[in-house]
């Protein structure tokens, strides 16, 4: 089973480019490397769609409006009948109910649900029987959000865990880390320390912003760098003017040049108060940059405290400061836990154990698939008896 070729379809909804969208770029790539067939169904014009097509990833987009959006429900299903997909693989949660019923619908391919939040499914009678119907495997990016779907009432047999990965060689090559403090007017000798991820809630910005205060007390040249966009931004900006550090906090948008931005961090902070894994962390460590992060989620299956990193109790400021503090007063510390962290991801996030992880449960799916199928022609009555 394993040397065969399979066909996959990978439905994704999202019109941004985020992490999880570099995941299902890396999974696309790594099995065409390997031989398999695959697509990306995504939304016209997003970000994913162009840079599939850049690595010659076939494409199709196709609009998909709302959970369920009917003529999106109708073309992908349309196109796992023609493709004779064996796999529909789903990476978000509008992707999950769409692709699930198109491959209803169409009557072919094991379907895959990837689920990359710690957030409870359990919301409704109709999330309920959205996530415990349907779906042939779950793929929980982290242990902790395996936790979470079996307490929610997920059978574990049907839950594999196959941790995110990243593009170590990204990280390689000797970057300059001049430029970036060049660019936004920072001297080689402030500390700078940073943040990169969407600006939402449960990525916990604000509480990073309350620890700046304590910070500048002992290290007044400090500055602070929140790298990303999201709906929160306005908020945040308020309230660092409101705290009396606009100078100190530098907000940069949206960037593309992440390998050369870490390279110009001193320290690297994801103070989160739910995280299903983050491959941000994953990102500063192969970079060399020391991690301070909260202990929640799955952050804790990469970040070992006192090892490779720092890890603090989430929503806690003061712990947060503390944690900064300790390390820009002990660079030496800081190497030690970046060196060790560098090996970390070497050894159990790259992208090549994703892929494979990921075919892995593929090759359950289908024969799972392939009993339930052989039991349901078995049960049919024969025609005419």
């Amino acid at each position: 089973m394993r040397g065969r070729m399979m066909r996959v379809l990978h439905i994704n909804t999202e019109r941004t480019w985020r992490g999880g969208e570099q995941q299902t770029l890396y999974l696309a790539r790594g099995l065409k490397q390997r031989g398999h067939e695959t697509q990306i169904a995504c939304q016209p014009g997003s970000p994913l769609s162009a840079r599939a097509r850049e690595e010659g990833i076939e494409v199709a987009e196709i609009p998909m409006r709302a959970e369920c959006d009917p003529v999106a429900i109708r073309a992908l299903a349309r196109l796992i009948a023609s493709q004779q997909y064996d796999i529909v693989h789903m990476h978000t949660s509008h992707a999950h109910t769409l692709g699930c019923l198109a491959s209803l619908l169409a009557r072919r391919g094991a379907r895959i649900v990837t689920r990359r939040v710690d957030f409870s499914i359990i919301k409704s009678p109709v999330s309920k029987l959205k996530y415990t119907w349907g779906i042939t495997k779950y793929i929980a990016i982290s242990e902790a959000i395996k936790r979470v779907l079996v307490n929610d009432g997920i059978n574990p047999d049907r839950i594999a865990v196959v941790h995110s990965g990243i593009d170590i060689s990204r990280f390689g090559k000797t970057l300059d880390n001049a430029r970036v403090r060049n660019e936004l007017h920072i001297d080689s000798n402030q500390p700078v320390i940073g943040n990169i991820a969407h600006m939402a809630d449960h990525k916990g910005q604000k509480y990073l912003i309350q620890a700046v205060p304590e910070v500048l007390k002992e290290f007044p040249t400090a500055k602070f760098m929140i790298v990303g966009g999201g709906e929160l931004r306005p908020d945040l900006e308020h309230y660092v003017e409101q705290l009396g550090i606009k100078s100190s906090v530098i907000f940069t948008g949206f960037r593309g040049d992440i390998p050369e931005l870490l390279k110009a961090f001193d320290i690297f902070v994801m103070p989160s108060h739910m995280e299903g894994l983050c491959t941000s962390i994953m990102d500063a460590m192969a970079a060399g940059v020391p991690v301070v992060a909260s202990n929640v989620g799955g952050i804790p299956e990469i970040v070992q405290n006192e090892l490779n990193g720092l890890l603090v109790p989430a929503k806690n400021p003061s712990a947060l400061a503390a944690a900064i503090i300790r390390l820009i007063k002990n660079p030496e510390q800081g190497i030690k836990f970046a060196t060790v962290a560098r090996k970390t991801v070497e050894t159990n996030f790259s992208v090549d154990a994703m892929v494979e992880g990921n075919i892995a449960v593929y090759i359950s799916g289908v024969l799972v698939r392939s009993a339930q199928a052989k039991g349901i022609s078995e049960s049919q009555p024969t025609a005419g008896k």
